[in-house]
């Protein structure tokens, strides 16, 4: 399955074509509206992602902190932020996302080095 993952997401036609439906899906799902980002929606309680977070510089973790309470606050009332708010697609970048798959890989290559058999 992940191979087949890589071979889509290396692919330019693919990308191309499934382009317009992310950004109709990211403008539609409601995130933005709240004023979160993608990357806050990630599920942080593997130990990968712990480790991920700790990792963030503090700016970042702060920033991402006051945008999941202010959510929090308007899911609660059932509001959202005025339009101007709103999370903009440029704005709406990768900061933790590239530091999970970092923190996954590392993880991975420690665990083929653990399980490595000496031969004499």
């Amino acid at each position: 399955m992940e191979v087949v993952n890589k071979i889509f997401m290396n692919s330019n036609t693919f990308r191309a074509v499934l382009k317009p439906f992310a950004q109709i899906w990211a403008n539609t799902s409601g995130y933005r509206r709240l004023g979160l980002r993608y990357d806050d929606l990630i599920i942080e309680e593997s130990s990968e992602g712990q480790e991920a977070l700790r990792r963030l510089p503090e700016d970042v973790m702060v920033g991402r902190i006051y945008r999941m309470k202010r959510a929090y606050q308007l899911s609660g009332t059932q509001a959202e932020l005025p339009q101007n708010e709103w999370t903009k697609p440029e704005e709406d970048k990768a900061y933790y996302y590239p530091v999970l798959q970092q923190v996954k890989k590392e993880s991975k290559e420690r665990e083929t080095f653990d399980s490595l058999k000496l031969v004499k």
